[in-house]
């Protein structure tokens, strides 16, 4: 009896997110980080160039383009997206959310989901971009690389001014020990501000970049960073105790 090939793992998707603590902004200010962000993230790649309304029709999506930003339109949308108890008044210490995308299909698009202005201690403030999956996007193999991803944390860096930034798989986000109390994830291009500490010398390949006066890009390898990778996952768990050592991955619960 022949045996079945065996079934090859699904590629890893990739994500970059931006994160901050509690932060008062009015729907402008909220308006105004996002127009910044989509313009720098639009020299980062074509792909990553033209963004659309969310409709409930994919097809008409495209006849309301979010390029170039329009302060205004961008501010009316998160005023709608103000967080609110079923019939009751606006929440505005819980902040505004948005979510609209690049007009892609199915494994070869891109989408953005901004929650910010919030400033209530129990919840966060993030803004995630999803991108197409390698194999099945003919986008993605040009998107998930160093220079690439690089830019684009760098544009988030420089638009949300977070706390810290990632781009990673999130197989490898998954691998994280659930028992650990730190505040961050460390992934294949990680931004830490300024006001967690000063990045100490780390070992090679990794690479360290600083952005502006905001803070720093930690890169861990030039090519692509892949779970299934044993001497990326070694060099992340220990680039990772460098950081804890310097101070710089705090507790969650402080």
């Amino acid at each position: 009896m022949t045996a079945k090939p065996k079934a090859r793992p699904p590629p890893e998707t990739y994500y970059a997110g931006a994160y901050w603590g509690a932060r008062k902004e009015s729907p402008e200010e909220c308006a105004r980080r996002t127009a910044e962000f989509l313009t720098l993230l639009a020299s980062c790649d074509p792909f990553l160039s033209q963004w659309y309304l969310p409709t409930r029709s994919p097809k008409e999506s495209r006849e309301y383009p979010l390029m170039p930003p329009d302060v205004p339109m961008l501010t009316e949308q998160f005023r709608l997206g103000v967080n609110r108890e079923k019939g009751g008044p606006a929440i505005e210490r819980l902040g505004y959310g948005f979510w609209f995308g690049n007009g892609g299909r199915d494994y070869d698009r891109a989408s953005l989901r901004i929650y910010s202005g919030g400033y209530s201690e129990a919840g966060s403030n993030s803004c995630v971009l999803t991108l197409p999956t390698l194999g099945r996007s003919p986008n993605a193999e040009r998107l998930m690389t160093t220079p690439v991803l690089m830019e684009v944390v760098r544009s988030m860096a420089l638009a949300w001014e977070p706390e810290w930034a990632v781009a990673m798989s999130h197989a490898h986000r998954d691998m994280e020990d659930p028992a650990s109390q730190e505040d961050i994830s460390l992934g294949w291009v990680t931004y830490l501000s300024r006001d967690r500490g000063t990045v100490p010398p780390l070992p090679a390949p990794v690479r360290i970049e600083p952005v502006e006066d905001k803070g720093t890009l930690i890169i861990l390898t030039p090519d692509r960073f892949t779970a299934t990778n044993p001497e990326h996952i070694e060099l992340a768990r220990r680039v990772r105790e460098l950081l804890a050592r310097a101070g710089l991955m705090r507790s969650a619960a402080s």
